[in-house]
């Protein structure tokens, strides 16, 4: 009778070394992918939300002169993935006195980790929401305004309603040119 649970074991085990080897075998084709944390999900939205435009410098710099025995050296073409991703848009923005620009940065740096806040389950996105739409309301031809609207017109489209986000609040359309009061910017999009 013992050699009889020795056999069904000893069967069970056979079964499950196979069972593994056809796993291991079969999963070496396909590359591993980490799923995304949350810690990775709020890093890329300080990344994309919450870096400066650079202004537009409206200097044009002149050619140097070069020696007789000096050839003009050839610009760096750089690789053409760098600058497919890397190029800036000019937009224009109204600047802000020191003071709204301290509170629009706080402000924005509340809706930010709000919008990773609102990605996890049993949560939603009622802080990004109600801090963008301040942001808008104060500083409307802002760069804040402008990363306001990003940030909206980035939420699942499933939760617009909800939060009754209307189209005027997703439209960026406004900062592509110039108004009066506004000054050029290059904006590099990540996306």
């Amino acid at each position: 009778m013992n050699t009889f649970w020795l056999k069904v074991a000893g069967i069970a085990v056979l079964i499950l070394v196979v069972v593994i080897a056809i796993g291991v075998f079969t999963g070496k084709d396909e590359p591993k992918r980490q799923p995304k944390t949350f810690y990775d999900q709020a890093e890329e939205d300080k990344e994309n939300f919450l870096a400066k435009p650079q202004p537009v410098n409206e200097q044009v710099q002149e050619p140097t002169k070069l020696a007789k025995d000096e050839t003009p050296a050839k610009p760096v073409q750089p690789p053409a993935e760098q600058t497919k991703s890397a190029e800036p848009t000019q937009l224009y923005f109204k600047p802000l006195s020191e003071i709204d620009e301290v509170e629009a940065e706080r402000l924005l740096n509340v809706a930010a980790p709000g919008r990773s806040i609102g990605r996890l389950p049993m949560t939603g996105f009622k802080l990004m929401v109600d801090t963008c739409r301040q942001i808008i309301a104060k500083w409307p031809d802002s760069w804040y305004a402008y990363q306001a609207k990003r940030m909206l017109a980035d939420m699942p489209p499933r939760f617009r309603p909800r939060y009754k986000i209307t189209d005027e609040e997703l439209d960026i359309s406004r900062f592509t040119k110039p108004r009066p009061g506004t000054q050029p910017y290059n904006v590099e999009e990540s996306r």
